[in-house]
């Protein structure tokens, strides 16, 4: 099986959604999720010495604000070929001038905010089909932070209440970029407590493999199927290779899904998975010594 030559960049988030439960709700946006460490091993990864990037803040609510966070952040890391691109309907993915940044970018991230906004506006256009190509056949890097990398996947959560998960229909799914497949992709994953709805999202397909992303966290994918965790917090996979038996096919719409042998792995930064052989290892040494060892047999 072919694999890509680019990467992916998966973040768990930490970033306010742009959007309000009530007028009262106070507004703070922040981007603390990337401390930087993150975006920097997004910058090493691009071969360029000087990259050009590419912010696209269509999930987001508040553009403008965000974007200027992304530059601010880059900025930092001694990065100033940084562009926005504020996509915001189905006429605006379809410009010319966009078309041609995407096809000279070294690098592209997605904000967080809603993942339906991205699948909507980006989904059977020549743009995405652009990315898709330069991933497969070009040193080129997709990241994706909250909604970004949810929306990477080709099973993509939309939504649903994790207090509700487990809970048959509780979780909400749709298609995502097709970037990723046999991969189900959630975030805010500790904090916001969505085990339950990740475990609900495999169980409901199976043979898939459910990464959970905590905040401040995210994922290196080389190969289409290497696991790298970096950042500060924790990644946890969830396996549903092995499940026994389950009652998600017989049961009710609200009533709870049984699981037998639902299975688990927690990576810290540096941790590897395979999503392939759905190995788990200590870190790029010992990967490579087994790799070694296969080959000597």
């Amino acid at each position: 099986m072919d694999k890509p030559k680019g990467k992916l960049i998966a973040v768990g988030g930490n970033e306010d959604k742009g959007t309000y439960p009530n007028p009262k709700t106070k507004k703070k946006y922040y981007l603390d999720f990337f401390e930087l460490g993150i975006l920097k091993r997004f910058l090493q990864e691009i071969p360029a010495a000087t990259p050009q990037i590419e912010v696209i803040t269509t999930a987001s609510m508040i553009p403008e604000e965000v974007g200027e966070r992304y530059l601010s952040a880059f900025r930092i890391l001694g990065c100033d070929k940084v562009n926005l691109m504020h996509i915001r309907n189905n006429e605006d993915v379809l410009l010319p001038e966009y078309l041609e940044r995407v096809k000279n970018a070294d690098g592209i991230m997605f904000s967080g905010g809603d993942q339906s906004r991205i699948t909507r506006i980006f989904m059977n256009t020549e743009l995405l089909d652009v990315m898709r190509h330069r991933y497969w056949h070009e040193d080129f890097i997709l990241a994706g932070t909250s909604a970004g990398a949810m929306a990477m996947s080709t099973i993509m959560i939309k939504g649903g209440s994790a207090s509700e998960s487990l809970l048959k229909g509780a979780v909400k799914i749709a298609q995502g970029l097709d970037l990723l497949d046999s991969v189900i992709i959630d975030t805010h994953f500790v904090k916001r407590a969505r085990f339950g709805r990740l475990m609900e999202a495999v169980v409901s397909h199976p043979n898939t493999i459910g990464i959970g992303l905590g905040e401040d966290t995210g994922v290196l994918i080389t190969d289409g199927h290497m696991i790298e965790t970096i950042g500060s917090n924790l990644v946890v996979v969830v396996d549903g290779h092995n499940v026994g038996y389950t009652n998600i096919k017989e049961t009710g719409t609200g009533r709870p899904i049984s699981i037998e042998n639902m299975v688990m792995h927690v990576l810290a930064k540096g941790n590897i998975y395979d999503i392939e052989s759905r190995k788990f290892f200590r870190d790029a040494h010992e990967m490579k010594a087994e790799m070694q060892k296969a080959e000597t047999k």
